[in-house]
């Protein structure tokens, strides 16, 4: 049995269907009882910021699945310590590389990560790329025109598809080899945003205008969905430079055997996503 956190979320959704079409038994934590779990999982109830309240959810289970950045990353993991959990696949990112505690998202990753090194258990930690399921952040903005205006225009990313970060999250909780060790998946292709979108009107049938925002006009509109915190800790990554997510890496490759999907590929899996748009 295989518990996964975050199981309605892009990634963890990937790590059940993944670990489900390998003919796993698959344990999705959800908040709430009526809320549903994935095809492919059963659903159990649990706080991952109440460690004591996982103990049904951890029960028989021998991998986890873990998402970061939680109350008391160590007190949960040594439940799952106590639960019998014998491997665990954290999901990271690559600014937890950068050592930065006074920046907010990399110093909850840090912490997470930290927590797992300590547990004792067996871990795997993934530090991926930008998801390229990010690209529904532009939806709002589609349903209104044909125009895009973006933050951080000039900064490339090796996107990576989330059923991609599944596929190499259900390696490493089922195979051997994958033990302490830190992996970057990424998708094939550095692009800019101005390249995602023009790819995706392509796949659309549209045709799609990149329109860059100045820094001010980003940090006012990020201003009014997140922390300050977090918008500076962005600004630092993309800005500033000290997160480079450019390099096209070949994780997915040597860990799952398959090539990662392009854009493209993922934007034609997706076009129902924009329908309405």
């Amino acid at each position: 049995m295989i518990l996964v956190t975050g199981a309605n979320g892009n990634v963890g959704a990937e790590v059940v269907r993944a670990l489900s079409e390998a003919g796993e038994q698959v344990r999705a934590l959800v908040r709430t009882a009526d809320r549903p779990a994935p095809a492919g999982a059963e659903g159990v109830v649990g706080d991952l910021n109440e460690p004591e309240s996982l103990a049904p959810a951890l029960a028989g289970v021998g991998g986890l699945f873990l998402l970061p950045g939680y109350r008391d990353m160590p007190g949960l993991l040594a439940e799952a310590a106590r639960a019998g959990v014998e491997r665990v696949v954290l999901l990271s990112g690559g600014s937890a590389g950068d050592g930065d505690m006074t920046n907010a998202v990399s110093r909850y990753m840090i912490l997470s990560e930290i927590a797992v090194r300590d547990s004792g258990l067996p871990w795997t930690i993934l530090r991926p790329a930008a998801f390229m399921s990010n690209a529904f952040r532009w939806l709002p903005q589609l349903d209104a025109g044909d125009v895009v205006r973006v933050p951080f225009a000039t900064v490339r990313t090796a996107t990576v598809d989330p059923y991609d970060i599944g596929r190499v999250a259900a390696r490493a909780l089922l195979t051997d080899g994958h033990e302490e060790r830190v992996y970057y998946p990424t998708g094939p292709q550095s692009l800019l945003p101005e390249e995602q979108i023009r790819t995706l009107g392509e796949v659309l049938g549209r045709k799609l205008e990149c329109v860059p925002q100045s820094d001010e006009e980003a940090r006012a509109e990020m201003s009014g969905t997140m922390p300050a915190d977090y918008v500076d800790a962005f600004f630092r990554f993309y800005v500033d430079g000290t997160l480079d997510e450019s390099q096209v890496r070949p994780t997915v490759q040597e860990v799952t055997g398959q090539a990662p999907r392009t854009f493209a590929q993922w934007a034609a899996a997706h076009a129902d996503g924009f329908a309405q748009s």
